[in-house]
């Protein structure tokens, strides 16, 4: 069956509004633009607003390379209740008459730099036994969620008032920021859970990219950033036109040839790498590099 719906190539910094879930904005976009293909390159929580990468067309092909992408995060730790879900959607759980102050804080947040130690929400998307946390939450049944290492990059104190504490988290995928609130509420002898959450930059994302559905209705298709946006890390191999058509074909390209051998020693690209190949400034496919050979992994239709 032929795909309804424009062959749209790109990416969107979609700004997400507060309501909404990944889903529900992606319907959107593609309701906006007709796309006959899209996807997204990290959750955002219903009640978080900010940068929600979505993938039209070719660009769902490097969603793995966004996600891989540091993120920063702005977000309020309300003091004082735990929630079942780590956010101010959830019942309260448990209560505390504590109230940390400025220096307190600051004394913790070392404990949540670097790689640490994360337990994820009881009501998140990670899957045990086929089935998702949120859905065993949501019958009531504790879920066994055991802990997983996370980066985390920076974590800096905004604000701080007698009830909540507003912070800037720049980290690496899986982290959880409810999470976060919950962990350093709880090194702190009392209780949090996250009032507010922004999502600022999610690698090359950011405020200066990033486009508001209402917007996005406006000026449609011209808010496309290209495929390659997100594949900004990695070395761009350039050729010519018989080695493009070869890997369009899904054929592996041998460098023996000296001048051959010298285009991945510049670049230096080993075996093991991962590059760009372009044409005429063109992206033709993602490649991995194994000895001499070239391989085909995500061929690019552009």
């Amino acid at each position: 069956m032929k795909r309804k719906g424009n062959p749209i190539n790109g990416w969107i910094a979609l700004d997400k509004p507060i309501g909404l879930t990944s889903t529900q904005a992606v319907g959107k976009v593609r309701r906006i633009l007709n796309a006959a293909k899209i996807g997204h390159g990290g959750t955002l929580d219903p009640l978080a607003t900010g940068i929600l990468p979505i993938a039209l067309g070719e660009a769902t092909k490097t969603i793995p390379y966004i996600q891989d992408h540091l993120k920063t995060y702005t977000f309020t730790v309300q003091w004082g209740e735990q929630r079942t879900t780590d956010d101010c959607e959830g019942a309260v759980i448990a209560t505390s008459p504590v109230r940390p102050a400025r220096a307190e804080i600051e004394a913790v947040l070392p404990r949540f730099t670097g790689e640490i130690m994360q337990v994820p929400p009881q009501f998140s998307a990670i899957k045990i036994d086929g089935e998702r946390a949120y859905d065993i939450a949501r019958d009531g049944e504790q879920v066994d969620l055991q802990p997983r290492p996370v980066y985390i990059e920076s974590l800096e104190i905004i604000d701080v008032s007698e009830n909540d504490a507003t912070f800037c988290c720049v980290c690496g995928k899986g982290t959880y920021i409810r999470s976060l609130g919950r962990d350093m509420a709880q090194s702190l002898g009392t209780a949090g859970f996250i009032s507010s959450l922004r999502r600022d930059c999610v690698g090359p994302m950011g405020p200066e990219n990033a486009i508001s559905l209402e917007k996005l209705e406006e000026i449609q298709d011209s808010a496309l950033l290209p495929v390659e946006t997100v594949l900004d890390g990695i070395p761009a191999l350039q050729l010519n036109q018989q080695e493009a058509v070869r890997l369009k074909n899904g054929q592996k390209l041998s460098f023996v040839s000296r001048p051959d051998v010298e285009r991945l020693k510049t670049l230096d690209l080993r075996s093991g790498d991962t590059a760009l190949a372009v044409h005429n400034g063109k992206p033709v496919a993602l490649v991995a590099v194994d000895g001499i050979d070239i391989q085909p992994v995500r061929v690019l239709n552009l």
